[in-house]
């Protein structure tokens, strides 16, 4: 277990040996499991999620406990491995619910687990540990830290809820719901709700509108628990999505500067060409910030750090952008390949646009840091 550093102490951003061992094996997975012809394949039926790939990530490496503590079942690690496991997601736009059920809605478990009603609680994270179960909570996929939660279900009395949530991700996907609802934090059966498709940006992150119309649910926080809990899950959301965008910004540099070693104009590589360099080195050192502020705010929200909130907001602020100007720049330095769908370029740039809006828009964790900073508003 990571515990916190004295007052003061540097950030880590360095990885560590199981960190890289954990990366190897994540990537090997992907590799043999989730490339780009397979997930473009999925991407056209319109159920991207593959059940298989889920099972060897979160049982045969253990990845969809390592949030959670070993005495609930989990790998007992935390969101430094967590991290890496998002950028190696990031890197393959593999489509698994991992953000969802193994960062936000174990979060929010986790924000409970003291203070539980019952044993649900830890059931439920020794099931989502073991990978036995993927849980979604019901809430926007752009529901920002800090941002006024939506409005929540209503509790018609014996536990039956009724309400409607839009753009929740992966609930498709999911085996139990959390909802958050007037009398506190409830597991929905996702049998139990109606689900309608929507029609997403990111082929490879499925969104639906949730109804619930009496829904049965199992209390397993008051309501200000639930929010407490949410708020938090939310900051190690975000903090560790500018991971995943840092995966995608990897990915979208090396295969750009790899076509441009092969194709040629000229009789000369293209990637010679002086002002295609100056754009690849731009982009690199980009890549490479971005890099320091993933791993900033992961080291932050790892050891608990006071500065976790301003951290993420940063990692935010700055890697959206990044993920979004790497995906774009790898479409158009491929040419006319870049535009067809058999290149995977495009689903690289519809995650990152996704991404740009999940958990708060870039503006959004500005306007966060500003206040951090106590600086007045423009």
């Amino acid at each position: 277990m990571t515990t916190a550093p004295p007052q003061g102490a540097a950030l880590d951003l360095l990885y560590t040996d199981t960190e890289e061992e954990l990366r190897s094996a994540v990537r090997s997975l992907l590799a043999d499991r989730c490339d780009a012809a397979a997930v473009l394949a999925r991407a056209e039926t319109g159920r991207p999620h593959d059940p298989e790939l889920w099972r060897t990530l979160a049982t045969g490496i253990g990845a969809a406990g390592l949030l959670v503590p070993e005495k609930l079942g989990g790998a007992g690690a935390g969101h430094r491995e967590a991290a890496v496991v998002l950028e190696e997601l990031g890197r393959a736009v593999a489509p698994v619910p991992y953000l969802t059920s193994s960062v936000l809605a174990t979060e929010i478990l986790l924000g409970c687990c003291d203070t539980a009603t019952g044993p649900e609680v830890a059931a439920l994270l020794r099931e989502l540990a073991a990978g036995d179960r993927i849980c979604v909570p019901v809430l926007p996929l752009t529901l920002a830290p800090g941002a006024p939660l939506p409005a929540p279900a209503h509790d018609t009395g014996g536990g039956t809820l009724t309400g409607t949530v839009t753009s929740v991700a992966d609930a498709v996907a999911a085996d139990v719901l959390l909802v958050l609802a007037d009398t506190g934090l409830h597991a929905v059966p996702a049998a139990s709700a109606t689900l309608t498709a929507a029609v997403p940006l990111d082929l490879t992150r499925p969104l639906a509108t949730v109804t619930l119309d009496a829904a049965p649910g199992t209390r397993l926080a008051d309501p200000a628990t639930a929010r407490a809990a949410i708020a938090g899950a939310l900051l190690s959301g975000a903090g560790l999505l500018a991971s995943e965008q840092l995966g995608i910004a990897e990915w979208c540099l090396t295969e750009t500067v790899a076509h441009l070693r092969t194709r040629h104009q000229f009789n000369r590589p293209v990637g010679s060409f002086q002002a295609l360099k100056h754009r690849l080195a731009r982009l690199w050192l980009e890549v490479a910030s971005a890099r320091a502020a993933a791993r900033a705010a992961a080291d932050a929200l790892a050891t608990a750090s006071p500065d976790a909130p301003l951290t993420v907001a940063v990692a935010q602020a700055y890697c959206s952008g990044v993920a979004v100007r790497a995906a774009e720049e790898c479409v158009q330095l491929h040419g006319g390949i870049g535009m067809t769908w058999e290149h995977p370029a495009h689903l690289y740039l519809k995650r990152a646009k996704a991404d740009s809006l999940t958990l708060g828009t870039a503006g959004h964790h500005r306007g966060l840091v500003a206040d951090f900073a106590e600086l007045p508003a423009p």
